[in-house]
C-alpha cells in the first residue's frame, strides 16, 4: 500500500476529461481517484469543464451546495464565468468543480498576448479545439487562484496538476500569477508525436532525427506544440505514462519526464460471486446482436473477440485487427466454433439502427442488409473502418466461420442496441486485440486483463512494455501476448495476430481457465496501490523544485 512521505495540504488536478468520458484519460483519473482519496481525504479537488445542461445532465457529477460552501458564496470571477461544486460519482467520490468557461473567450487575445510575452507560446496558428481548451484551462487556473486566496493557503504545500496540452495554459497562468503553488504537468501523449503518426510518418525508426519545433511547423501544429513544450519546461515536475513516451518527450519537447504508469481500480470489476452471471449476461447480449444482424445461429461456444478505443485507424491498430480477422476468415476451419469479432470504436454515429432494434425482438432471425454495422453513420464513405471492411469483402455472408461487426457508438449503457456499458460487456469476451502503433500507455488491454480476458497488444504500447519487463511473454503466464511492432513490419504483425488467436482457441494444450486467471493476476500487479507511489515521487519533486527556486 502506498503512503505519503510529505505533507500535502491541497492537490488540484485539472483535465478536460474530469466528469467527461472522452478517452483514456478519463479512465486514468476516475480509477486513480480512490487511491488519492485514501491518501489525501478531500484534500484532492478535480477540475473539469461544465459541458452539461439541465436537459443533458452529467451522469458522473452530483452537485452539492454544502461543499466549499463559503468559497462558493464569495468567489468572484469574470462576468459570465460560473462554477458548480460536487462529487464525482466514481469510487472514492472525490470533490469536483465544473467550470463554465464560455464567457472567457472575450479575454482570449489578452491572455494569448501575455502567454507569448512570458512563455513564447505561439497562439497565432491556433485552430480546431485550441481556443476552447485554453479558455477552459484559464478558467481552471482562476478557480485554483480563488480557492488558494480564500482559504489562506500561503506557505502551505499546494500542488496544481495539469493533464495534457489542453490544460497547459492553466499551468502557465498559475506559474505567472501564483508562483507559490507547485505545478505538475502530465503529457499522456505528445501532440506532435501523435500528429507525426497520424500523418503516416515513421516515428520510431527516425526518432533521433526529429526536431519537435520543425515538425510542428511542417504539420501546422505550432500552437499546440509550443503550449505543450512551454508547460513541460515550466512545470516543477514533468511526467508521462511510459518509457516509450518518455523518450518521445525527451526528443520532441526537450525535457526528460518522470514515468508515472497508469494503474487500474479493481472496483470496476464484478465481484467473484457475480462474475459468471455478468459474463453470461454480456455474452447473451452480444450473441443476440450478432444473430439478429447476420441471421446465423450462434451457440454458447462462439468465440467473441473485440478491439476498442479511439477511432485512430492506424495509431490504434484498427487496420491490423481487420487484416488479421481477414486472415482468420480463410484459416479458421473449426466448423463447430464460430468467431465473431467486434470493432467497438466510436465513429460519427447517427443513431441506433431501427431495423436492428426490431429484428432483435424476434425469436428467429433471417439476417439483414448491411449486416456489418449496428448503428447508422453520417459519413459512410469517409469512415475508415467501414471502408476497410467493405474493401476486404467482409459482408458477413451466411455459413462463414468468422464474422466482423462494427459498433461505431460509445457504449455508455444507452446506445440503443447493446444498452450495456463497455465495462459490462468486457467480461463476455474471450479475447481482445489492441495492435497499437502509437499508444503511450494502453488502458484497453489493462482493462481487458482486469476482467479476466486474455489480450494481444504490442511493444509500442506502454502497457506492453511493462508486461515484457515484469512477466514472461506468454498467455498462460500473464494472460497477455505482446507482439513486436516497428515502422516496417506490418505484414508480420498481422500474421502474428491471426496466429496467436488461432493458437489460443485451437490448441487443446492451452488451458483457457489458467489464462484467464493469469490475466486477472497481471491486472492486480498494475493496481493503483502499486503505481501511485510514482505520483508521490512527482509531487515530492514538484515541491522540492518549487522551494529550490526560493519562491
Amino acid at each position: 500500500m502506498v503512503n505519503s512521505e510529505s505533507k500535502l495540504d491541497l492537490l488540484f488536478e485539472t483535465s478536460w476529461e474530469v466528469c467527461n468520458k472522452v478517452g483514456g484519460i478519463y479512465a486514468v483519473l476516475s480509477t486513480k481517484a480512490k487511491t488519492l482519496q485514501k491518501l489525501y481525504k478531500d484534500k484532492i479537488v478535480f477540475i473539469g469543464p461544465d459541458l452539461w445542461s439541465a436537459e443533458n445532465p452529467s451522469p458522473y457529477f452530483k452537485e452539492s451546495k454544502s461543499l466549499l460552501k463559503d468559497w462558493q458564496k464569495n468567489a468572484v470571477f469574470p462576468d459570465g464565468m460560473k462554477v458548480r461544486v460536487g462529487r464525482w460519482d466514481i469510487p472514492g467520490k472525490p470533490i469536483v468543480i465544473l467550470v463554465d468557461f464560455k464567457s472567457l473567450f472575450t479575454y482570449k487575445d489578452i491572455l494569448y498576448a501575455e502567454m507569448w510575452n512570458r512563455f513564447s507560446v505561439d497562439s497565432l496558428h491556433a485552430y480546431g479545439d485550441y481556443d476552447e481548451s485554453c479558455m477552459f484551462a484559464y478558467a481552471s487556473a482562476l478557480v485554483i487562484e480563488s480557492i488558494y486566496r480564500h482559504e489562506g493557503l500561503s506557505g502551505k504545500n499546494v500542488i496544481a496538476h495539469f493533464d495534457e496540452w489542453t490544460t497547459g495554459m492553466g499551468l502557465l497562468y498559475v506559474k505567472a500569477h501564483l508562483p507559490e503553488v507547485a505545478t505538475v504537468f502530465t503529457t499522456h501523449a505528445t501532440s506532435i508525436g501523435r500528429s507525426i503518426c497520424g500523418n503516416g510518418k515513421p516515428l520510431y525508426d527516425y526518432m533521433q532525427g526529429y526536431n519537435g519545433d520543425q515538425m510542428a511547423a511542417e504539420l501546422n501544429m505550432q500552437s499546440k506544440h509550443s503550449l505543450e513544450k512551454a508547460a513541460a519546461w515550466n512545470a516543477d515536475s514533468f511526467t508521462t505514462v511510459s518509457e516509450v513516451t518518455a523518450r518521445e518527450c525527451e526528443q520532441l519537447l526537450c525535457r526528460r519526464p518522470i514515468v508515472t504508469p497508469n494503474g487500474f481500480e479493481q472496483n470496476f470489476v464484478p465481484a467473484k460471486k457475480d462474475y459468471d452471471a455478468k459474463r453470461q449476461e454480456a455474452r447473451e447480449r452480444m450473441l443476440t446482436v450478432a444473430s439478429s444482424l447476420i441471421g446465423e445461429k450462434f451457440g454458447e461456444d462462439t468465440i467473441l473477440i473485440a478491439t476498442s478505443g479511439r477511432h485512430e485507424f492506424r495509431n490504434k491498430g484498427l487496420d491490423a485487427f481487420l487484416d488479421a480477422a481477414n486472415i482468420l476468415r480463410t484459416k479458421w476451419n473449426n466448423r463447430k466454433r464460430k468467431i465473431v469479432c467486434f470493432v467497438m470504436v466510436p465513429g460519427w454515429v447517427d443513431e441506433a439502427r431501427k431495423d436492428l432494434q426490431t429484428e432483435m425482438k424476434k425469436k428467429r432471425h433471417a439476417g439483414m442488409e448491411n449486416a456489418i454495422i449496428t448503428h447508422t453513420l453520417h459519413n459512410y464513405s469517409q469512415d475508415n473502418v467501414y471502408g476497410k471492411m467493405n474493401y476486404l469483402g467482409m459482408h458477413n455472408a451466411h455459413n462463414e466461420n468468422v464474422y466482423v461487426i462494427y459498433v461505431p457508438s460509445y457504449l455508455n449503457g444507452d446506445d440503443g442496441i447493446f444498452n450495456m456499458s463497455y465495462y459490462e460487456l468486457i467480461p463476455g469476451l474471450d479475447c481482445t486485440v489492441f495492435a497499437s502503433y502509437y499508444e503511450p500507455w494502453g488502458y484497453t488491454p489493462l482493462e481487458s486483463v482486469a476482467f479476466g480476458v486474455p489480450t494481444i497488444t504490442t511493444d509500442l504500447a506502454g502497457f506492453g512494455q511493462w508486461v515484457l519487463a515484469d512477466f514472461d511473454n506468454a498467455f498462460e503466464v500473464c494472460g497477455v501476448k505482446v507482439l513486436h511492432r516497428t515502422d516496417s513490419n506490418y505484414s508480420e504483425l498481422v500474421d502474428q495476430i491471426a496466429y496467436n488467436v488461432y493458437a489460443l482457441f485451437s490448441d487443446s494444450a492451452i488451458d483457457i481457465a489458467k489464462v484467464r486467471n493469469a490475466a486477472m493476476a497481471t491486472s492486480k500487479a498494475a493496481s493503483w496501490d502499486n503505481f501511485a507511489v510514482k505520483y508521490l515521487e512527482a509531487y515530492k519533486q514538484a515541491l522540492e523544485n518549487l522551494h529550490k527556486c526560493g519562491k
